[in-house]
């Protein structure tokens, strides 16, 4: 089983989290309630998930995500994503995520 980790880097209204690991159903259980404290302590505007050290994300991911975009828009902030592999974009694009939540590269 890899471990997921975050990381957290604020500055101003933005917070992004760093994702480290594969999201699968137990790591993505773990680690929900941590970014919603993060996001709602910084209160962001922005909120990016950097998927970018993301080597595998299943279903478990996206609900993760998703999670993560009705906690930041109820908030009155916005979600993006970053940097998403090969496996994350699969799985966004087929549940047709990747039209709500805008997909950015840096």
């Amino acid at each position: 089983m890899n471990v997921l980790t975050a990381k957290y880097v604020s500055s101003e209204d933005t917070l992004t989290v760093i994702l480290n690991g594969e999201i699968d159903h137990h790591s993505a259980q773990s680690i929900r309630e941590e970014i919603d404290r993060q996001i709602y302590a910084h209160r962001a505007k922005t909120v990016y998930l950097d998927l970018k050290n993301v080597g595998f994300m299943d279903s478990s991911g996206l609900g993760l995500i998703l999670g993560r975009y009705t906690h930041t828009k109820e908030a009155g902030g916005v979600l993006k994503i970053l940097n998403p592999g090969a496996s994350a974009q699969r799985v966004m694009k087929l549940a047709g995520t990747d039209k709500i939540i805008p997909i950015e590269w840096d």
